[in-house]
Order: C-alpha cells, then structure tokens, then sequence
C-alpha cells in the first residue's frame, strides 16, 4: 500500500473565485428548485437540518458555500443524491452534463442565461404533473409536450 503523491491528489489548476461563485450558485439553486418541487419551505428544510431559514436562503443564492457535510444532510432531507446538485454544471473543458432547452425567446428573459428550472411556471408545471396519480396519464401528457415541441421546432417558431 504505497501513499499517493501529493500532486496527484492536486487538480491541474483552482477554480478561480468567479468559477467558485458560479459552482455555489448552481448548487444553490438545486437546492432551492428540488425543495420547492417537494413543497417544502425554507423554514421547514431549516428545521430539518437544524440551522435558520435565513441560513437556507443564503446557501439558495450562493451567497453562503454550503459544506460537504451539510449538502450530504441536504441531499438526505430532499431525498436525492449529493450528484444532483452538481448535474448540469458545466466543467471546463468539457460539455454540460445536462443541457436544458431556453424557453420561448431563447434564454433573453432570464437574467444570467439560467435554465428554465428558475421559473415558477416550470416548477408549478412540474409539481403538477408529479400530482397526477395515473402513471399512463403522466406519459400520455409528456408525449403530448413532446409532440408539440416537436411540431413548433420544426415550424420554426
């Protein structure tokens, strides 16, 4: 069992403080879209973890890193992966794991080209179709989506 060398363990290079910021936001804002996809509140994913929903809502907009052990805590309240809240971030160099289609418009009406994942109206959409308990129904409606994005990319509108 020989040890490993130091470089090895080290990364090519550190982020850089604006690659950083943008990695606490992503992971903030998976936080933030999963807890409301579940209904649940800052206040109540607090209480869960133990600490304040101001606490929440600095680590929802970056402004706070969140910890490895706290994300792990997290990801178990939210019942998901710690993976998840690193899906879609672009690594450099390489493309991003997750791409989501811009809404009508491209990506102008969102402030800093986010996904469509920030706007209340997909997270309703998505809690709504959650709600539906018929799992033939669900498919039927997401084939239904598809039909029509199909049929208005290829309109050209």
């Amino acid at each position: 069992m020989g040890r490993i060398a130091k470089a090895a363990m080290q990364p090519d290079r550190e982020l850089l403080p604006s690659e950083r910021e943008r990695v606490d936001e992503h992971v903030g804002t998976r936080v933030r879209v999963r807890r409301k996809l579940l209904g649940m509140s800052q206040t109540a994913l607090g209480d869960a973890l133990g600490i304040a929903f101001q606490q929440v809502q600095k680590y929802e907009r970056g402004s706070n890193r969140i910890s490895a052990s706290t994300l792990f805590a997290i990801s178990r309240v939210l019942g998901v992966p710690v993976s998840y809240f690193f899906e879609g971030l672009p690594m450099p160099g390489m493309a991003p794991v997750v791409e989501l289609a811009p809404g009508p418009g491209g990506d102008a009406g969102r402030p800093g080209g986010r996904s469509g994942l920030d706007d209340p109206d997909t997270l309703k959409l998505i809690s709504a179709y959650y709600r539906i308990p018929d799992r033939k129904l669900r498919e039927y409606l997401l084939n239904l989506v598809k039909a029509i994005a199909t049929r208005d990319e290829q309109a050209g509108g």
